[in-house]
């Protein structure tokens, strides 16, 4: 008789998909610890197609266009709403068809996953690029704007011209090809969200080697959020070089 543990061992080094001619095999075995493992491994599957199928609905507008245009890029940005710090920027061609386990609205996943889906799509994507615009910049120009600027340059440094554009939200950059919006495409649309990942990665490194010339102000913890504890130290410190000043003016510092 198989113990446990080998059991266990013959799930692990087989294919998800094979799991469901395995269960009928130690389906009438009748020790606790059997039982317990196929419910795991059941119920490990059955998360396994949930996710599959939630990752073919982010398909949906990468089909819908798939056939008109060979080349799809999803843009979308991170930092419009603290007032120090870029905006950045993420552009992202994915091979067609392809799908990244764990990929979603950089909002929804962990910063621990967020790196390792960086690592994924910088790997398996056909092209990235980013794009960012400086607290000047944004000064300058305003944050919305400077958030389609770097969208701009985001797709610019693409290294592939992409035959079309999906943008997240309501409002698109100008662009020398066409542009599509999606509302929360962030959660709809595999590309855009793949660049979600890209800038908000990017922002979020960005700010943390920033933190290393101001280690005063924190900006590894609150990435130039307008936490509590930021407030706090903009009092204590005042403005400091990576504050966007047209956002403080509204908050009274400027």
């Amino acid at each position: 008789m198989q113990s446990i543990k080998d059991i266990k061992q013959l799930f692990e080094q087989a294919e998800k998909e094979q799991w469901n001619a395995l269960f009928p095999q130690y389906k009438t075995d009748e020790r606790a610890g059997v039982k317990k493992l196929i419910t795991q491994y059941e119920n490990k599957l059955l998360k396994h197609k949930k996710e599959q199928e939630r990752l073919y609905r982010m398909l949906e507008f990468e089909r819908k266009y798939g056939d008109e245009f060979s080349c799809i890029c999803g843009i979308d940005e991170a930092g419009r709403g603290p007032f120090a710090g870029p905006v950045v920027a993420g552009a992202v061609i994915l091979p067609k068809g392809l799908t990244i386990e764990g990929l979603n609205d950089s909002k929804q996943v962990s910063a621990k996953k967020r790196e390792e889906l960086y690592d994924e799509i910088k790997e398996k994507a056909v092209s990235v690029g980013i794009g960012m615009s400086s607290p000047a910049r944004i000064d300058e120009i305003n944050i919305l704007n400077a958030a389609m600027l770097a969208m701009k340059q985001a797709v610019e440094g693409l290294a592939q011209r992409p035959g079309l554009v999906l943008v997240d939200g309501n409002r698109c950059p100008k662009l020398e090809v066409p542009v599509r919006s999606v509302v929360k495409g962030d959660a709809a649309s595999a590309s855009i969200a793949a660049a979600s990942i890209l800038a908000k990665v990017t922002r979020d490194r960005y700010m943390r080697q920033l933190a290393q010339e101001y280690p005063q102000s924190e900006l590894d913890a609150h990435k130039g959020y307008p936490t509590k504890r930021h407030y706090e130290l903009l009092d204590q410190y005042g403005i400091q070089p990576f504050y966007r000043k047209s956002f403080l003016k509204k908050r009274g510092y400027v």
